[in-house]
């Protein structure tokens, strides 16, 4: 699967082959702080991940274990990366074309806001599972 994408002004571009994870939507405090609702992310091995353009790319020491990159010009939300993990995980909503990926669920939801619902119908953790859906290197 060859999929592009970039932020919303065109400084940083991306493209990725190989596989990509379904789209996960994460709740968590710093997810909810940075984009100001919830996360939802896919993410594809470092092997198949290419940075075409990185002209406003800057990374975000997040915490001491993850970094999360964003465009300094425009400010969109790119990527999230854990310290020497084998993957990078992408903004959906960066995707030039989302089609095919498809939907997961929901992870820390104990932290979602209190002012929406998750639907009842689409799977809800409370942390990061142990079943969470991962890329085979």
């Amino acid at each position: 699967m060859h999929k592009t994408g970039s932020c919303l002004c065109g400084a940083v571009k991306y493209e990725t082959r190989g596989e990509l994870r379904p789209v996960v939507a994460c709740h968590c405090t710093q997810c909810r702080k940075l984009t100001g609702h919830h996360m939802a992310a896919t993410a594809c091995l470092l092997k198949d991940f290419t940075l075409t353009k990185d002209d406003g790319l800057v990374w975000y020491a997040s915490s001491a274990s993850a970094k999360r990159g964003f465009c300094s010009k425009c400010g969109s939300q790119l990527f999230w990366q854990h310290n020497d993990a084998p993957h990078i995980s992408i903004t959906a909503g960066t995707l030039d074309d989302d089609s095919g990926i498809g939907f997961w669920g929901h992870i820390f939801c104990s932290d979602k806001g209190s002012y929406y619902e998750i639907p009842t119908d689409e799977i809800q953790c409370n942390d990061k599972p142990t079943d969470y859906p991962a890329l085979k290197e």
